[in-house]
């Protein structure tokens, strides 16, 4: 676990990153492009969303053949050329790995409809009930029910997503098997970091009952044999090689399955991705509403999984941005006002924190949620379907725009900003999803000419690799109550690092605890000028400051 604390991991989403043959999507040349800008940033890994073939039904999420690169990205000599010239630079390759799920176009799909029993136990499906009526009530994640008709068999095949994603019979010890050859074969091209894409469902029991309305996700999330197969899977796949970095994305989990997927002595994961902080702006849990976010839901959430994960020796992935995510700083900031100070505050916030920090693209440079203003010009079928929703249920044009503009997934698939020439510099032709209006001001050309937000990220990178307080120490909330401030203390053997970050846009008074102020303090990083600390401080709009007490 080691080699991982003072990593940070740079997400880039393929389709939106560089498109270098004009055709409007992003390829695997378009980052072998802008490697030296990525070395420039100082990461130490890319995680990029899938590129397998696939008919993109979600986003590549929908995979047809595990072993080969789709064409609208490039050829499997482009990405091992982006390996190759990436290692010249330390930099390391994280691959998507979708293994709960296959499109329904792939081969062993394809050969279970056609009537081979063999692959008809790859996936997971059952006979209609007794009176007929589906196998169970459950629902799928993008809506409508979870099972759909396996061909005119008069059986049903299980999606927990899009229909197009038929769900993996992981109970069968050939699948597994295919699913470890698939991250070996990746393994040998020189893959050194994988990324598990839902993975913490792929563990249904073998009887399926209906759910009673609100324990449907109990039925299939975090099942104990999920534990069981991720230690297989380590021991079949990259836990036989060194220093390979995993992370698991775990819809709905809780803290102490965290710490079992993540703690190094268990063999199963290097770390996890958790969500519940990214659900503070959802009314009643509900995501397509318009509130503001809950700071102190926010502040608790982030301190509990701190706590929580370093009392059972788990490790988080820390983040606030990603591929189905609004821009942060749109959400729980100000990028209009006081956009170089909303930027900075929530990346310290985040890169102090014990675990390892994820880079979105585009958010080293402030990119926010794009104005576009008719649901046309939004490509992403959750949205679309929203956006039906809300008007269905009264809301007006204008209404339910304002509620997809802050929470579209597309909001942050927009293409990447190089500059301010046409598209913002990411393609000579027609981009699959439009750049945003800001790109002329907001963008990496002027950023790296002008700019504080990538000089400050580049910063935050290299204080974790120069201080072990940081990448290593141990961490405490304080101030927990306290209702603009997001404070807490990361120690390792006699020194202390005192993070202060406030969430919002006037000045703010408020008392520091005595024991902090009695102490020899430096200050270490900010985003205003030097400050003293001291027991009664005062802290500006969306300020971030960092004290070192010896």
């Amino acid at each position: 676990m080691e080699h991982l604390k003072d990593k940070v991991i740079y997400q880039l989403y393929p389709k939106s990153f560089n498109d270098t043959n004009g055709d409007g999507i992003g390829d695997i040349r378009g980052i072998i492009e802008k490697l030296d800008y990525l070395e420039q940033l100082g990461i130490d890994m890319i995680w990029m969303n899938p590129i397998f073939v696939s008919p993109q039904k979600d986003n590549g999420y929908d995979i047809t053949d595990y072993y080969q690169i789709d064409p609208m990205f490039g050829t499997m000599e482009e990405l091992e050329e982006l390996i190759q010239k990436a290692k010249e630079k330390n930099i390391e390759l994280m691959f998507d790995m979708v293994l709960n799920h296959t499109s329904i176009t792939h081969e062993w799909f394809q050969r279970a409809l056609a009537g081979e029993k063999k692959y008809q136990d790859f996936y997971i499906i059952r006979p209609a009930k007794e009176d007929g009526s589906l196998p169970t009530n459950w629902e799928s994640k993008f809506g409508g029910p979870a099972w759909e008709p396996f061909g005119d068999t008069g059986e049903y095949y299980l999606h927990l997503y899009d229909v197009t994603q038929a769900d993996l019979n992981w109970r069968n010890p050939e699948v597994r098997k295919e699913l470890y050859k698939i991250v070996n074969f990746w393994l040998e091209k020189g893959m050194t970091g994988f990324r598990f894409d839902v993975l913490n469902v792929i563990g249904k029991d073998e009887v399926l009952v209906d759910s009673t309305g609100d324990n449907e996700k109990s039925l299939y999330t975090d099942t104990p044999i999920v534990h069981e197969w991720v230690q297989e899977m380590n021991r079949e796949s990259f836990g036989a090689h060194e220093n390979i970095i995993t992370v698991g994305e775990m819809s709905s989990t809780t803290v102490e399955n965290g710490i079992l997927y993540s703690d190094p002595a268990r063999n199963e994961l290097s770390m996890i991705f958790s969500f519940h902080h990214l659900k503070v702006d959802y009314e009643n849990g509900e995501k397509w509403t318009d509130v503001p976010f809950d700071f102190l839901a926010l502040k608790q959430i982030l301190d509990e999984w701190q706590a929580g994960m370093q009392k059972g020796n788990g490790w988080n992935a820390l983040f606030w941005n990603n591929h189905d995510q609004p821009r942060a700083n749109s959400r729980f900031g100000d990028p209009e006002k006081y956009p170089y100070e909303t930027a900075t505050m929530l990346a310290q916030t985040i890169h102090l924190l014990r675990g390892t920090p994820y880079i979105y693209q585009g958010e080293e440079i402030g990119m926010t949620n794009p104005d576009f203003n008719d649901i046309s010009e939004y490509v992403d079928v959750e949205s679309h379907n929203a956006y039906e929703s809300l008007r269905l249920a009264g809301k007006t044009h204008e209404e339910a725009m304002t509620i997809i503009k802050q929470k579209s997934r597309d909001t942050s698939r927009i293409p990447m900003q190089w500059d301010s020439s046409l598209n913002a510099g990411f393609t000579t032709g027609t981009p699959w999803l439009k750049v945003a209006d800001n790109s002329s001001h907001i963008n990496v050309e002027k950023e790296l000419a002008e700019g504080r937000i990538f000089p400050y990220y580049q910063q935050l990178i290299r204080l974790r690799k120069e201080m072990p307080i940081i990448a290593d120490g141990s961490y405490e909330g304080i101030l927990l109550d306290d209702p603009e401030v997001f404070a807490y203390v990361r120690e390792k053997e006699d020194e202390k690092l005192l993070v202060l970050s406030h969430f919002y846009g006037t000045d703010y008074a408020f008392t520091l605890p005595e024991e902090f102020t009695t102490a020899e303090a430096k200050w270490l990083v900010g985003n205003y000028e030097e400050v003293p600390l001291t027991t009664e401080m005062t802290l500006r709009p969306y300020e971030t400051v960092a004290f070192l007490l010896e």
